[in-house]
């Protein structure tokens, strides 16, 4: 969010899923949508079959991989040196977007300065992606009338994530593939709710409708005012600078909802032991989570997709109904209950809020909600924001403002971002010469909390994946448990041989926490804009299991 709300003003997908399947070529870049958003690859496999050319990015040949045109496998983490070869590609080429640039954009100078040095051989010899499949992504994007560029985790999981998705946006900027309708930048959410999450303000510089905390004065005024209390004008912590407050003794209470980051947070030995020292752990979930095992105080929450009412936002900004199907087993309670209690309890009494009074309250304060009343949600089958009236029917695709001739309509221009590579914090040597990635598998969600306890038949025991070149080298075959180190800890998973690997490259995902703590091995050096962790880029060496003598043990 951290990068779109940096150029545009706001962090929101500017495109729809509609779009996808109407544009003429899609960029895949750092997502495995086949498996990770299985619902928006349908809406891009219309695409294709409308006669899409589809392009993916991705270190490992993946299954949404192999439905495409061309598959460039870069090296992990060194996707600002891809985006930056294209551009200088797409500019000496005089493929550029000359009066889109000119007059919706600012920094092209400097920007294209920037790039000079990321010649075709120069991008190869950083990315291991050939120049002339540099070269084909480039012209083929910067000549498609209508194109569409989405990424996920594979982006924003580094330590210069918010430098990654400003790469990217860069090349939309670049040849004017924004504001229009089939020509966007998509970032697909990493869980449901995400961008919901984000629209409310569950992030440390933003009230609800990305209104900014410390610079936009009115819109706090309008907060207080509606709450009855003072904001700080200053900005919170995101997770990652929490748990750096915990180690400093600053952060003593903690109060968690719907997360596991005992399971989820790179590091996670770290992670424990910090949650472990807290004074006040407090955990509300639908499930006893690992995190609500340490805790002193767990609050069952209602699960949200049955058995809650409200909302729910998706990565094309579409705000809809959600509708309790069951009611809570035990004690159970719905999460917007849970806190009017707690509120009550600490001397503010809501009184009765039911899911619609929140909305309700939402839509008086952000505008970009305003005109989302919860009959026309039921009537329109959901509402993309912005909508600032009930005479507006949503947006589809954002920023069309941008093409715009007067410049009072076309408003503040998007800047162009000078972004310089910088490769994985930890490097690969001969002492940890393999580069563990991490992702997800289509059967399974996070650290597999609401996916483990039922069998799925396409689930198998998590294993470390292996190129077979790099099983070959050390001697390991499918099936044997070896022992992986990284700098922080080492555990013992199983191997499984995958051909879509290269030489080098390890995979291993995080929803089996029980049988392989992943995350014991991940790093958690963090990217200082948005507090994300480089769970995709940890050293690691691969050992074999000291052998069983014949006979017995």
């Amino acid at each position: 969010m951290v990068g779109l709300a940096t150029v545009f003003g706001a962090g929101g997908g500017t495109s729809s899923y509609e779009e996808v399947e109407n544009t003429d070529l899609v960029i895949l870049w750092g997502s495995n949508a086949r498996e990770t958003h299985p619902i928006f690859f349908h809406h891009l496999l219309k695409g294709v079959r409308n006669g899409a050319r589809l392009y993916v990015v991705d270190p490992r040949r993946t299954t949404s991989a192999q439905w495409a045109d061309v598959w460039l496998g870069l090296d992990v983490g060194s996707d600002i040196a891809l985006a930056n070869a294209v551009a200088r590609e797409i500019i000496h080429a005089g493929l550029h977007n000359t009066t889109f640039i000119d007059r919706a954009t600012v920094g092209f100078e400097e920007y294209a300065a920037s790039v000079e040095r990321w010649t075709l051989e120069q991008g190869e010899r950083v990315t291991g992606v050939p120049a002339e499949a540099i070269r084909d992504l480039a012209h083929a994007y910067a000549r498609a009338d209508r194109a569409i560029l989405c990424w996920t985790l594979g982006i924003t999981e580094h330590h210069n994530a918010v430098d990654n998705v400003l790469a990217l946006i860069n090349l939309g900027l670049l040849t004017g593939h924004v504001g229009r309708y089939g020509s966007g930048l998509s970032p697909l959410r990493g869980q449901n709710n995400v961008q919901g999450g984000g629209d409310m303000g569950a992030i440390p510089n933003k009230l609800p409708g990305f209104q900014d905390v410390v610079t936009d004065e009115d819109a706090r005024r309008r907060f207080e005012a509606a709450w009855d209390c003072e904001i700080p004008d200053r900005y919170g912590w995101h997770v990652s600078a929490m748990f750096d407050a915990m180690e400093r003794g600053e952060l003593r209470a903690l109060y968690v909802i719907g997360e596991n980051p005992a399971r989820s947070e790179a590091d996670g030995g770290r992670a424990t032991r910090l949650l472990q020292g807290l004074d006040c752990l407090i955990v509300q979930d639908i499930f006893l989570t690992q995190t609500g095992e340490l805790a002193d105080v767990v609050l069952p929450a209602a699960a949200a997709g049955a058995e809650s009412e409200g909302t729910v936002t998706n990565s094309e900004r579409r705000v809809q109904r959600v509708r309790r199907a069951l009611d809570p087993p035990g004690n159970a309670r719905d999460d917007i209950w849970i806190l009017a209690q707690l509120a009550r309890r600490l001397g503010r009494d809501w009184g009765e809020v039911t899911p619609r009074d929140a909305w309700d309250e939402l839509r008086s304060l952000s505008p970009m909600h305003r005109g989302m009343s919860y009959e026309r949600l039921e009537a329109m089958g959901g509402i993309q924001w912005p909508c600032p009236d009930e005479a507006d029917p949503g947006t589809k695709f954002l920023h069309a403002r941008l093409w715009e001739e007067d410049p009072e309509r076309r408003g503040r221009p998007a800047p162009v971002s000078v972004v310089e590579f910088e490769p994985p914090v930890e490097e690969l040597t001969p002492e940890f010469p393999i580069r563990l990635t991490t992702g997800r598998r289509l059967d399974a969600y996070n650290t597999g909390v609401q996916t483990e306890l039922y069998a799925s038949p396409l689930r198998r025991r998590e294993a470390l994946c292996l190129s077979p070149e790099d099983a070959e080298r050390l001697g390991v075959s499918d099936g044997e448990v070896v022992r992986i180190a990284s700098r922080r800890a080492s555990l013992e998973a199983p191997v499984r041989i995958d051909r879509t690997l290269r030489p080098g490259l390890a995979f291993l995902s995080l929803h089996q926490p029980d049988e392989v703590q992943t995350n014991l091995l991940t790093i958690d050096a963090t990217d200082p804009k948005s507090g994300t962790a480089e769970f995709k880029a940890t050293a690691i060496r691969v050992e074999r299991l000291a052998q069983v003598p014949v006979g017995g043990r």
